[in-house]
This record gives C-alpha cells, sequence and structure tokens, in this order.
C-alpha cells in the first residue's frame, strides 16, 4: 500500500482540458513582437492574421482549397457560425455522446427548431457510426472531450456524400490525424492541444462547405458574428486575416509562438506522438491498477487528450464525493491541478495528455495518483 508519499513531483502540474497547459517553452517574453497597440487592420495585424491562417494550413496539412478563418467566441462561436450558416437545407443528424455533443443538439432543436434526427450514446460509448446516413447533413464531435471517446476513424463518412459534415474537433486538432477530404466544417480553438489563449475559434471550410453557404440562406436571421457571405458570396477577407471582428493580437502572437513550437517537435507528426506517448503513460498505468478504468469502453474510442478515467473499487462508498476528493488532495500537493471530471459527466478523473503536456509529469504524477487513492480509501473511515 502507498502509503508514502512518492519521492518525485511533476515540473509541472497543470493537465487541465481547457485552457490547457502552455508549451514547454512557453515565456511571456516570446510575445515581445506582438503587435499590441495597433490596429488588426493595419498590415501588421493583418500580416500576423495571415500567418496564423497559413501556419495552420501548413501544420494540420489542411488542403489549399480549403478556407481557415479565425472567428470570435472560442470554439463555440465556430460550431455556431457554421450551424446557424449552414443547416436547414436538408435533414440533419445529430451524433451526441457527451456534454459538448448534447449541447450542440440543444442549439439544433431548441434553438433553431430544426427537426432532426439525433443519435445518443451514454458516456463512454460512442453511437452507431454505420447507421449514419450521410445524405443528411451530420454534425458531430471528434473527440468529446468530457467523455474520453472519440470517432475511431472516417469510414462511415461516405466519400460521394450529398450532406455537409460539421466537425467539432476543439480536442482533436494537432493531436490527432483529421482526415480532410471526409469533413466539410471543422472547428477548433487554440486553448486546447496547442495550449493557446482562449476567445478565438477557427473555422475550416471545404469547398463544399462554401458552396453551400453561396447557394443557400437559411430562414432565420444571423447576427453579425456568424455572417461568412455577402451578396451570395463568400467573404474572402474572413480566410486571408480581415476578421468580423477585433482579435487579441497578444493571443494572436501566442498561437504564432505554439505554431513555432509545433514545428519544433516534428508537426503534426511529432505532436501526435506526444499526446499517444502521455496517453498510453494513464493507460497501462490503469492496466496496472484493477481500482481504475478508461471510462471508454472500447480501445478503439479512447481519447489520447481528454483522458477520462472511472473509479472502480467496491469499498468506494460515495463514487462522486471520493472522486472530488481524490483530485482536491492531489491539488492541495500541487500535482495535478484540474482534473475532476467535467460537471455533467460520471464520477471520476479527467487527465489531459496533449502535446503541450511533457510524458516525464504524467509519469511522475500517476504513483501520486495511486497515493491520493489509497489515503482516500483509508479515509472513508
Amino acid at each position: 500500500m502507498a502509503t508514502q508519499q512518492p519521492a518525485t513531483r511533476p515540473a509541472n502540474p497543470r493537465f487541465s482540458s481547457g485552457p490547457c497547459a502552455k508549451p514547454p517553452t512557453f515565456d511571456v517574453t516570446k510575445l515581445a513582437d506582438a503587435a499590441l497597440g495597433r490596429s488588426h487592420r493595419a498590415a501588421v495585424g493583418k500580416d500576423k492574421l495571415k500567418a496564423a491562417i497559413e501556419g495552420t494550413r501548413e501544420v494540420l496539412g489542411i488542403p489549399a482549397d480549403y478556407r481557415i478563418g479565425i472567428v470570435p467566441a472560442s470554439d463555440t462561436g465556430a460550431v455556431e457560425m457554421a450551424l446557424w450558416s449552414l443547416l436547414g437545407e436538408r435533414k440533419v443528424e445529430m451524433l451526441a455522446w457527451e456534454s459538448f455533443g448534447a449541447g450542440w443538439v440543444t442549439d439544433v432543436v431548441k434553438q433553431l427548431k430544426i427537426d432532426a434526427e439525433v443519435k445518443t450514446a451514454d458516456y463512454g460509448q460512442i453511437v452507431d457510426l454505420a447507421s449514419v446516413d450521410c445524405t443528411n447533413d451530420v454534425v458531430f464531435t471528434w473527440n468529446g472531450t468530457t467523455a474520453g471517446v472519440r470517432v475511431p476513424n472516417a469510414d462511415w463518412i461516405a466519400d460521394d456524400r450529398a450532406g455537409l459534415t460539421i466537425c467539432d474537433a476543439t480536442s482533436a486538432a494537432f493531436a490527432m490525424d483529421l482526415p480532410w477530404d471526409k469533413l466539410d466544417v471543422t472547428t477548433f480553438s487554440w486553448q486546447k492541444v496547442l495550449g493557446g489563449e482562449a476567445a478565438h475559434g477557427v473555422i475550416v471550410l471545404s469547398p463544399r462547405a462554401v458552396e453551400r453557404l453561396e447557394s443557400y440562406t437559411p430562414a432565420w436571421p444571423l447576427p453579425k458574428i456568424f455572417r461568412m457571405t455577402k451578396g451570395g458570396k463568400l467573404i474572402e477577407g474572413i480566410f486571408t486575416g480581415a476578421t468580423i471582428n477585433t482579435p487579441s493580437m497578444l493571443a494572436v502572437e501566442d498561437y504564432l509562438f505554439a505554431l513555432d513550437w509545433a514545428r519544433s517537435v516534428g508537426g503534426l507528426e511529432g505532436l501526435i506522438a506526444r499526446a499517444d506517448a502521455n496517453a498510453k503513460a494513464v493507460f497501462d498505468f490503469c492496466d496496472a491498477n484493477d481500482w481504475i478504468a478508461n471510462l471508454a469502453e472500447d480501445e478503439a474510442t479512447r481519447s489520447n487528450t481528454s483522458v477520462c478515467l472511472k473509479f472502480t473499487d467496491a469499498r468506494i462508498q460515495d463514487g462522486a464525493a471520493f472522486a472530488k476528493s481524490v483530485a482536491k488532495r492531489l491539488e492541495a500537493e500541487n500535482i495535478a491541478l484540474d482534473i475532476g471530471a467535467y460537471r455533467d459527466a460520471p464520477a471520476g478523473l479527467r487527465i489531459w495528455c496533449g502535446g503541450t503536456v511533457e510524458t516525464a509529469d504524467i509519469q511522475a504524477m500517476l504513483p501520486w495518483l495511486a497515493w491520493a487513492f489509497e489515503a482516500e480509501i483509508a479515509a472513508q473511515g
């Protein structure tokens, strides 16, 4: 029984699932070149915004004919911009297996009042992807951040689909290989895998999505921050650095730094390898301890970023209180910060394993998790 505190501590105890740990080489002095106090419409501002767009294309391998825009309100804003602008032209299938996917269902069914086919699965599971009909528009999360369950692949998305695929990839981009030919709209935010700052979203549009935007007008009003067309034509400036509203040039500089760091670790391939190594350390820990398990029931759907865990020991008297106490004990020791399960998720822990986290810190934290577990078992009396 690990009653003794482990000797080694993580150098960085930040395992939050958003905002996530900054890149290991981050220092505020790296942002000294930020265009602070300058207009984002000035050449210096536009150049930095365009560099952010093209750097995103480079690192993620996004096709040249896909548009990339920096938009307001983080990933939520990017997703809702897509839902409000594109849906309603045909039937919609909504896929949800955790709280953020469920939020998009609420948007579509209760706010837009679209008669959608809703397919859901419990936390730890995933919907029957083979049942999805891609003649419909399909809205889904690539990685369910609050369940730690991801789609295993995109084989279920038809190459000759008539509908659009709208993918919330906020905790997948820069950590998982996204098949761009299968995705018509993809969204993410800076504060997840690259450890950037919040409030800015990214929307990626395929040529098919642009065609829909230019040929279809929704029945409902569109706020200014959702409008991507004018006079039936795409507003191209949004996708070259002329943002809809004012971005934070400090956050833009921070994202440019994160992209440079991503290049330094081998680009997308290196980022995926780092996340995989982090997640494997947690998976191996679960395999070695019979009192904890991955929330994802199928290994093929286990996230390599938002790794969600459940306690399985029969001695635990109150699952929710126990999990919170373990997380609180680790935070009090400054070993692991912000690893409690999401408020709507089953009781347990959520450990962020994206590439900005060092594997050595995961490996140093896990013995402390065992210590905290046993301390809480003993504390039950």
